[in-house]
């Protein structure tokens, strides 16, 4: 398999050393896996990625054999390539002889630019979507996900989630439990479902709490949300009394400690939905819930759609 990565000038970094790293594992992991991981740009010799580590590439023009992913990653600074035409150009040139196009970030930027993204849907990182939107009106953006496949085109959110993306494409090639050996071996909590949100729960509650006055505590529940999770015994974890810690905790936190907790529990239970084909009875009680109706009716309540619905979005069924 040839996996073909066209840099530029700022790349980002991980973007690019994600993927690769990827691949080899699944060459180190895999039984009878090949891949030959190509660094390309359009004029080839030394490109300065955005952490200032220079990447060695070959120029574009030299690629004889078509690739069988190319891969497009992206970077802070990409309205800079928007104006391009040769780098706009080798993209458009080797997404037609790929059997698969892939971005990572904003490189779906420089595919939407390079009109490879019309009527298709895709992912970007949450703070270029409106970037994307602009360069084609045709493109259906989904604004959360972590990465969205339609047809032979790939594309992900921000930085790590090209990570996601390649084991998706690592079980699409060589089986799930390849991705899974190469997410272990990463150290990668998980294989995260496309269509899961970029924000992680915790790092949602940490952005909201500026101070980090209760990110111990956020976390506390986020391990033990199937527990005992009442405000006196919250209030207890942080020497406060119940209506101190009640008011000190909504001030930071822009919610009361209840519907937090909630919140968390919900989180985790839509992340079983996504991923397990668990029962509602089941997943409601690892998750805190009285009952499955309790779950239903806070899911509801945040999500605007029941468990089941959600679920079924993601082709799973208990």
């Amino acid at each position: 398999m040839i996996v073909r990565c066209l840099v530029f000038d700022r790349v980002n970094l991980l973007d690019v050393a994600g993927p690769a790293q990827v691949f080899a594992a699944a060459e180190q992991l895999g039984a009878d896996v090949e891949v030959t991981f190509q660094t390309c740009s359009v004029r080839g010799g030394t490109v300065m990625s955005d952490a200032a580590v220079a990447l060695s590439s070959e120029p574009i023009s030299a690629m004889e054999d078509a690739p069988d992913i190319v891969l497009v990653p992206g970077g802070t600074e990409i309205s800079q390539h928007l104006d391009d035409a040769e780098l706009i150009g080798a993209i458009r040139r080797e997404a037609a002889r790929a059997g698969i196009v892939a971005s990572v970030c904003t490189g779906s930027v420089l595919l939407a630019r390079a009109g490879l993204l019309t009527r298709r849907r895709a992912a970007t990182h949450w703070r270029f979507t409106d970037l994307l939107r602009a360069q084609d009106a045709e493109v259906e953006v989904n604004d959360d996900a972590i990465f969205v496949q339609d047809g032979p085109v790939w594309t992900s959110a921000g930085v790590s989630s090209g990570i996601d993306m390649l084991l998706a494409l690592v079980a699409r090639f060589w089986g799930r439990p390849l991705a899974l050996d190469i997410a272990r071996e990463l150290v990668v909590p998980m294989v995260r479902a496309g269509g899961q949100r970029q924000y992680s729960t915790l790092l949602h509650l940490q952005a909201a709490d500026r101070t980090g006055s209760f990110d111990e505590l956020n976390a506390w529940i986020h391990e033990n949300a199937s527990g005992d999770c009442r405000v006196e015994r919250l209030a207890e974890r942080c020497g406060m009394s119940p209506r101190s810690f009640a008011r000190h905790y909504a001030a930071a936190m822009g919610e009361t400690p209840a519907r937090m907790v909630e919140r968390i529990r919900v989180a985790q239970a839509r992340q079983l939905l996504e991923t397990t084909a668990t029962d509602l009875k089941t997943i409601a009680a690892s998750c805190g819930f009285s009952s499955a109706n309790q779950l239903r009716l806070s899911f509801e309540r945040i999500h605007g759609v029941t468990p089941t619905a959600h679920r079924a979005a993601f082709g799973l069924s208990p």
